[in-house]
């Protein structure tokens, strides 16, 4: 790709600077814009962040909803007459569709299929894959049973395959209404630099309300897309009276988004897929910015990485409404065709969204950037921060 290494995004970051509580009130935090024609930084607040946008940008928003992701349950074997013994962490990480596309071909589905192509995957089988800890413990064959607060058992799951890293693929018994179980049993699927006492109920009730953006809707993710957590409905009521337009599109924000990297050279970078919807709605706003030669403001690499994608495939062609999935990198030396403006939060070095956001703004500036956010003490990281590269 570039002859760059993972290692040449790395920064140092005091631990201090890792924000582990959102601010006290939604939209509060600062904010550090970067021209990227020249380098020169400003240190702003969020607040001032409509004043940054001109009438006739298009500001795309991800509406995915986090889901409380995080369950523990109780191993068991499959003969009925094993009691649940042990208790295993359960992340689940995305919903294993058999043959998943990972890049549909144009041109795209029509604005009446969307999600509802007869080419598009299905299943009547609720998998999901996972992380489980610990892992060793957890043979193909075993039975998961997850407990509600009061012992009933809920939830049940075969493991169906096993994986490196504590990946597992697990096949859950039918329930009315499973998005409802996991609100009334999961936990919030914090990162881990974010620590929380444990049984903390209070703590636990802000993080649902704060690691969520206020125009959430399609529950899918298992880690916010944080660029839009800043966002108030008065900040977008803001917007829309300067004449902004918004659009929305789907991402599901998938755990492999911020995994390590586990390769040297960026060449090998492998990302896992996320699956995206952009509606015909979304996709007419923005063919119409692009024709009119209107800025495209993407709020979050989530949407970066969406926009791009579908841009790379279809090849200059305009978007049509479509369900897919992606896997797109996006690293130094990479043609943006989309995408004119970023909102972003600091992200973890030598991580895959540092080298997209370099790839947007030049690595040495944006490093040069993070130097400054970290003598200026911006705080970090999902709860933190966040940055305007224009």
């Amino acid at each position: 790709m570039t002859g760059l290494r993972v290692a040449d995004f790395d920064f140092d970051l005091p631990p201090e600077l890792i924000a582990q509580q959102p601010p006290a009130q939604r939209g509060e935090s600062r904010m550090l814009a970067m021209d990227r024609a020249t380098g020169a930084l400003r240190d702003l607040t969020f607040a001032e962040f409509p004043s940054l946008l001109k009438p006739g940008d298009l500001l795309v928003l991800n509406e995915s909803r986090v889901i409380p992701a995080r369950l523990y349950a109780r191993r068991t074997l499959l003969r009925d007459h094993e009691k649940p013994t042990g208790r295993i962490e359960v992340m689940l990480t995305e919903p294993a569709v058999p043959e998943m596309p990972r890049a549909p071909s144009f041109p795209l589905f029509s604005a009446e299929r969307v999600g509802d192509d007869e080419s598009q995957p299905s299943s009547s089988e609720n998998l999901w894959r996972a992380l489980v800890r610990p892992g060793r413990k957890v043979a193909i064959g075993e039975r998961l049973v997850f407990p509600a607060p009061s012992g009933e058992i809920v939830l049940k799951a075969e493991v169906l395959e096993r994986g490196e890293y504590g990946e597992r693929q697990l096949r859950f018994e039918p329930v009315e209404d499973f998005f409802a179980v996991l609100d009334r049993i999961g936990h919030v699927p914090l990162p881990p630099y974010i620590r929380r006492p444990k049984a903390n109920s209070d703590a636990e009730a802000v993080d649902r309300e704060r690691y969520q953006t206020v125009f959430a809707r399609e529950p899918g993710s298992v880690a916010a897309p944080t660029a839009g957590l800043h966002f108030t409905p008065e900040a977008l009521e803001a917007l829309a009276a300067k004449g902004i337009e918004v659009a929305r599109i789907t991402l599901h924000v998938g755990l492999g988004t911020f995994a390590p990297l586990r390769v040297d050279n960026l060449d090998e970078v492998r990302l896992h897929r996320e699956r995206y919807t952009i509606s015909a709605e979304a996709a007419s706003a923005v063919n119409r910015a692009r024709s009119e030669g209107r800025r495209i403001v993407a709020v979050g690499t989530t949407v970066v990485r969406m926009l791009e994608h579908c841009a790379a495939e279809g090849k200059g062609r305009p978007l049509k409404a479509h369900s897919g999935a992606t896997e797109i990198f996006i690293a130094p030396g990479f043609e943006f065709r989309l995408v004119g403006a970023l909102l972003t939060n600091f992200h973890l070095p030598q991580s895959s969204l540092l080298m997209l956001v370099s790839a947007f703004g030049g690595r040495e500036p944006v490093l040069a950037a993070y130097a400054h956010a970290v003598r200026q003490k911006y705080r970090f990281f999902s709860y933190g921060d966040c940055m305007f590269l224009a």
